[in-house]
Protein backbone atom coordinates (compact mmCIF):
# COMPACT_ATOMS: atom_id res chain seq x y z
CA UNK A 1 0.00 0.00 0.00
CA UNK A 2 1.37 3.37 -1.04
CA UNK A 3 1.96 5.72 1.86
CA UNK A 4 -0.04 8.95 1.81
CA UNK A 5 2.22 12.03 1.94
CA UNK A 6 1.91 14.33 4.95
CA UNK A 7 -0.06 17.56 4.71
CA UNK A 8 3.12 19.61 4.93
CA UNK A 9 4.40 18.04 1.71
CA UNK A 10 1.51 19.54 -0.24
CA UNK A 11 2.90 23.00 0.51
CA UNK A 12 6.19 22.27 -1.27
CA UNK A 13 4.94 22.49 -4.90
CA UNK A 14 2.94 25.60 -4.01
CA UNK A 15 6.12 27.30 -2.79
CA UNK A 16 7.58 26.97 -6.28
CA UNK A 17 4.30 28.24 -7.73
CA UNK A 18 4.60 31.26 -5.41
CA UNK A 19 8.15 31.75 -6.69
CA UNK A 20 6.80 31.63 -10.23
CA UNK A 21 4.27 34.35 -9.37
CA UNK A 22 6.88 36.47 -7.55
CA UNK A 23 9.11 36.38 -10.65
CA UNK A 24 6.19 37.48 -12.81
CA UNK A 25 5.36 40.35 -10.45
CA UNK A 26 9.01 41.40 -10.44
CA UNK A 27 9.04 41.34 -14.25
CA UNK A 28 6.01 43.67 -14.31
CA UNK A 29 7.64 46.16 -11.94
CA UNK A 30 10.84 46.15 -14.02
CA UNK A 31 9.00 46.56 -17.32
CA UNK A 32 7.13 49.68 -16.24
CA UNK A 33 10.37 51.27 -15.01
CA UNK A 34 12.27 50.61 -18.23
CA UNK A 35 13.21 53.40 -20.61
CA UNK A 36 15.57 54.16 -23.46
CA UNK A 37 17.92 55.82 -20.96
CA UNK A 38 18.03 52.74 -18.71
CA UNK A 39 17.49 49.55 -20.69
CA UNK A 40 18.62 47.22 -17.92
CA UNK A 41 15.09 47.16 -16.48
CA UNK A 42 13.83 45.39 -19.60
CA UNK A 43 16.67 42.88 -19.46
CA UNK A 44 15.95 42.11 -15.80
CA UNK A 45 12.27 41.64 -16.62
CA UNK A 46 13.19 39.17 -19.37
CA UNK A 47 15.52 37.22 -17.06
CA UNK A 48 12.83 37.11 -14.37
CA UNK A 49 10.47 35.45 -16.85
CA UNK A 50 13.16 32.90 -17.66
CA UNK A 51 13.51 32.08 -13.97
CA UNK A 52 9.72 31.80 -13.73
CA UNK A 53 9.74 29.16 -16.49
CA UNK A 54 12.17 27.14 -14.36
CA UNK A 55 9.95 27.47 -11.27
CA UNK A 56 6.90 26.47 -13.32
CA UNK A 57 8.59 23.28 -14.43
CA UNK A 58 9.86 22.43 -10.96
CA UNK A 59 6.49 22.71 -9.21
CA UNK A 60 4.97 20.08 -11.50
CA UNK A 61 7.97 17.77 -11.26
CA UNK A 62 8.04 17.98 -7.46
CA UNK A 63 4.27 17.44 -7.20
CA UNK A 64 4.53 14.26 -9.28
CA UNK A 65 7.64 12.98 -7.49
CA UNK A 66 6.10 13.48 -4.03
CA UNK A 67 2.60 12.42 -5.09
CA UNK A 68 1.20 15.74 -3.85
CA UNK A 69 -0.82 16.83 -6.88
CA UNK A 70 -4.10 18.44 -5.88
CA UNK A 71 -6.96 20.47 -7.34
CA UNK A 72 -5.84 23.46 -5.28
CA UNK A 73 -2.31 23.20 -6.66
CA UNK A 74 -3.53 22.99 -10.25
CA UNK A 75 -5.80 26.03 -9.86
CA UNK A 76 -3.08 28.05 -8.13
CA UNK A 77 -0.63 27.12 -10.87
CA UNK A 78 -3.05 28.26 -13.58
CA UNK A 79 -3.71 31.60 -11.86
CA UNK A 80 0.02 32.14 -11.42
CA UNK A 81 0.63 31.33 -15.10
CA UNK A 82 -1.91 33.93 -16.24
CA UNK A 83 0.00 36.60 -14.31
CA UNK A 84 3.55 35.45 -14.98
CA UNK A 85 3.28 34.16 -18.54
CA UNK A 86 0.31 36.23 -19.71
CA UNK A 87 0.21 39.69 -18.14
CA UNK A 88 3.96 40.14 -17.53
CA UNK A 89 5.25 39.19 -21.02
CA UNK A 90 2.45 41.04 -22.83
CA UNK A 91 3.30 44.20 -20.89
CA UNK A 92 7.01 43.74 -21.58
CA UNK A 93 6.32 43.10 -25.28
CA UNK A 94 4.27 46.30 -25.54
CA UNK A 95 6.58 48.68 -23.69
CA UNK A 96 9.80 47.23 -25.16
CA UNK A 97 8.56 46.71 -28.70
CA UNK A 98 6.14 49.58 -29.33
CA UNK A 99 5.97 52.16 -26.56
CA UNK A 100 9.69 53.03 -26.78
CA UNK A 101 9.60 53.85 -30.50
CA UNK A 102 11.25 57.26 -31.10
CA UNK A 103 9.51 60.19 -32.78
CA UNK A 104 9.07 59.74 -36.53
CA UNK A 105 8.59 62.03 -39.52
CA UNK A 106 4.92 61.08 -39.45
CA UNK A 107 3.77 61.05 -35.79
CA UNK A 108 0.40 59.58 -36.73
CA UNK A 109 2.16 56.51 -38.19
CA UNK A 110 4.00 55.94 -34.91
CA UNK A 111 0.76 56.36 -32.99
CA UNK A 112 -0.91 53.81 -35.25
CA UNK A 113 1.86 51.26 -34.65
CA UNK A 114 1.60 51.79 -30.89
CA UNK A 115 -2.20 51.32 -30.96
CA UNK A 116 -1.90 48.13 -33.01
CA UNK A 117 0.80 46.97 -30.60
CA UNK A 118 -1.56 47.36 -27.64
CA UNK A 119 -4.16 45.23 -29.42
CA UNK A 120 -1.68 42.52 -30.45
CA UNK A 121 -0.23 42.27 -26.93
CA UNK A 122 -3.76 41.84 -25.61
CA UNK A 123 -4.29 39.09 -28.19
CA UNK A 124 -1.23 37.34 -26.76
CA UNK A 125 -2.69 37.61 -23.26
CA UNK A 126 -6.15 36.32 -24.17
CA UNK A 127 -4.70 33.47 -26.26
CA UNK A 128 -2.46 32.45 -23.38
CA UNK A 129 -5.39 32.50 -20.94
CA UNK A 130 -7.50 30.49 -23.40
CA UNK A 131 -4.67 27.95 -23.74
CA UNK A 132 -4.65 27.49 -19.96
CA UNK A 133 -8.43 27.18 -19.78
CA UNK A 134 -8.45 24.55 -22.54
CA UNK A 135 -5.67 22.63 -20.81
CA UNK A 136 -7.59 22.62 -17.51
CA UNK A 137 -10.82 21.23 -18.96
CA UNK A 138 -9.31 18.81 -21.49
CA UNK A 139 -9.28 15.16 -20.49
CA UNK A 140 -7.56 13.68 -23.54
CA UNK A 141 -6.99 16.39 -26.15
CA UNK A 142 -5.91 15.19 -29.59
CA UNK A 143 -3.54 17.28 -31.71
CA UNK A 144 -4.20 17.78 -35.42
CA UNK A 145 -0.89 16.07 -36.20
CA UNK A 146 -1.28 13.30 -33.60
CA UNK A 147 1.36 10.72 -34.40
CA UNK A 148 1.02 8.37 -31.44
CA UNK A 149 -1.42 9.82 -28.87
CA UNK A 150 -0.24 10.10 -25.28
CA UNK A 151 1.34 12.43 -22.76
CA UNK A 152 4.41 12.91 -24.91
CA UNK A 153 2.92 15.99 -26.57
CA UNK A 154 1.02 19.14 -25.68
CA UNK A 155 -1.86 20.31 -27.84
CA UNK A 156 -0.83 23.86 -28.72
CA UNK A 157 2.25 25.71 -27.51
CA UNK A 158 2.28 26.00 -23.68
CA UNK A 159 1.98 29.55 -22.37
CA UNK A 160 5.39 29.43 -20.58
CA UNK A 161 6.99 28.71 -23.97
CA UNK A 162 5.13 31.69 -25.46
CA UNK A 163 6.46 33.92 -22.70
CA UNK A 164 9.90 32.39 -23.29
CA UNK A 165 9.85 33.57 -26.90
CA UNK A 166 9.25 37.16 -25.79
CA UNK A 167 11.77 37.16 -22.94
CA UNK A 168 14.50 35.46 -24.98
CA UNK A 169 14.28 38.07 -27.74
CA UNK A 170 14.39 40.94 -25.23
CA UNK A 171 17.34 39.38 -23.41
CA UNK A 172 19.15 38.72 -26.70
CA UNK A 173 18.99 42.47 -27.31
CA UNK A 174 20.16 43.07 -23.72
CA UNK A 175 16.99 45.04 -23.09
CA UNK A 176 17.66 47.58 -25.83
CA UNK A 177 14.14 48.54 -27.01
CA UNK A 178 13.09 48.54 -30.66
CA UNK A 179 13.78 51.90 -32.32
CA UNK A 180 12.83 51.05 -35.91
CA UNK A 181 9.16 50.95 -37.01
CA UNK A 182 9.83 48.14 -39.50
CA UNK A 183 11.38 46.01 -36.78
CA UNK A 184 8.25 46.71 -34.69
CA UNK A 185 6.16 45.28 -37.52
CA UNK A 186 8.29 42.10 -37.47
CA UNK A 187 7.86 41.97 -33.68
CA UNK A 188 4.12 42.34 -34.13
CA UNK A 189 4.05 39.40 -36.56
CA UNK A 190 6.07 37.23 -34.16
CA UNK A 191 3.63 38.01 -31.34
CA UNK A 192 0.64 37.16 -33.52
CA UNK A 193 2.19 33.89 -34.68
CA UNK A 194 3.11 32.89 -31.13
CA UNK A 195 -0.44 33.71 -30.01
CA UNK A 196 -1.84 31.52 -32.79
CA UNK A 197 0.42 28.60 -31.83
CA UNK A 198 -0.85 28.71 -28.24
CA UNK A 199 -4.50 28.25 -29.27
CA UNK A 200 -3.78 25.92 -32.18
CA UNK A 201 -4.23 22.14 -32.16
CA UNK A 202 -0.63 21.60 -33.26
CA UNK A 203 1.68 19.21 -31.46
CA UNK A 204 4.48 20.36 -29.12
CA UNK A 205 6.82 18.14 -27.15
CA UNK A 206 5.94 17.91 -23.45
CA UNK A 207 9.15 16.21 -22.14
CA UNK A 208 6.99 14.30 -19.64
CA UNK A 209 8.50 10.99 -20.70
CA UNK A 210 11.86 12.10 -19.25
CA UNK A 211 12.08 10.76 -15.70
CA UNK A 212 14.79 10.38 -13.09
CA UNK A 213 14.02 6.68 -12.94
CA UNK A 214 15.11 6.11 -16.52
CA UNK A 215 17.20 3.09 -17.47
CA UNK A 216 20.37 5.18 -17.83
CA UNK A 217 19.85 8.18 -15.52
CA UNK A 218 23.49 9.26 -15.73
CA UNK A 219 22.97 10.14 -19.40
CA UNK A 220 20.05 12.36 -18.46
CA UNK A 221 22.08 14.09 -15.76
CA UNK A 222 24.97 14.56 -18.21
CA UNK A 223 22.68 16.20 -20.77
CA UNK A 224 21.11 18.44 -18.13
CA UNK A 225 24.55 19.44 -16.87
CA UNK A 226 25.79 20.29 -20.37
CA UNK A 227 22.67 22.30 -21.22
CA UNK A 228 22.71 24.06 -17.85
CA UNK A 229 26.37 24.99 -18.19
CA UNK A 230 25.79 26.26 -21.74
CA UNK A 231 22.92 28.44 -20.58
CA UNK A 232 24.96 29.78 -17.67
CA UNK A 233 27.90 30.67 -19.92
CA UNK A 234 26.09 31.76 -23.08
CA UNK A 235 22.61 32.62 -21.84
CA UNK A 236 22.15 35.49 -24.28
CA UNK A 237 22.36 33.07 -27.21
CA UNK A 238 21.24 29.78 -25.70
CA UNK A 239 17.90 31.06 -24.43
CA UNK A 240 16.81 32.46 -27.78
CA UNK A 241 18.02 29.30 -29.57
CA UNK A 242 16.01 27.07 -27.22
CA UNK A 243 12.89 29.27 -27.42
CA UNK A 244 12.93 29.56 -31.21
CA UNK A 245 13.81 25.89 -31.70
CA UNK A 246 10.78 24.89 -29.61
CA UNK A 247 8.54 27.26 -31.59
CA UNK A 248 9.84 25.90 -34.90
CA UNK A 249 9.48 22.29 -33.72
CA UNK A 250 5.70 22.62 -33.63
CA UNK A 251 5.64 24.15 -37.10
CA UNK A 252 7.91 21.42 -38.50
CA UNK A 253 5.78 18.68 -36.90
CA UNK A 254 2.66 20.19 -38.44
CA UNK A 255 4.24 20.50 -41.90
CA UNK A 256 5.62 16.96 -41.72
CA UNK A 257 2.20 15.58 -40.79
CA UNK A 258 0.47 17.52 -43.58
CA UNK A 259 3.08 16.37 -46.08
CA UNK A 260 2.77 12.74 -44.98
CA UNK A 261 -1.03 12.88 -45.16
CA UNK A 262 -0.87 14.38 -48.67
CA UNK A 263 1.48 11.58 -49.76
CA UNK A 264 -0.81 8.90 -48.32
CA UNK A 265 -3.79 10.50 -50.02
CA UNK A 266 -2.03 10.71 -53.39
CA UNK A 267 -0.84 7.09 -53.06
CA UNK A 268 -4.41 5.97 -52.36
CA UNK A 269 -5.71 7.84 -55.40
CA UNK A 270 -3.02 6.32 -57.66
CA UNK A 271 -3.86 2.83 -56.45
Amino acid sequence: MRRQPSRGMYVLPSLFTAGNMAAGYYAITQSIQGSVADQSYFDRAALALGIAVLFDGLDGIIARMTNTTSDFGRELDSLADVITFGVAPSLLAYIWGFRMLPSMAHPEARQQIVHIGVFVCFIFLICGASRLARFNISINPQPRNPGRPGKKYFVGMPIPAGAGVISSVVHFQRGSPIDNPWVSVVWLCLLLFTSFLMVSNWRFWSAKEITVGARHPYRLFAVIAVVGASIALYHQYMLIIIAMAYLVSGVVARLAYSWGRARRHSSGVLQ
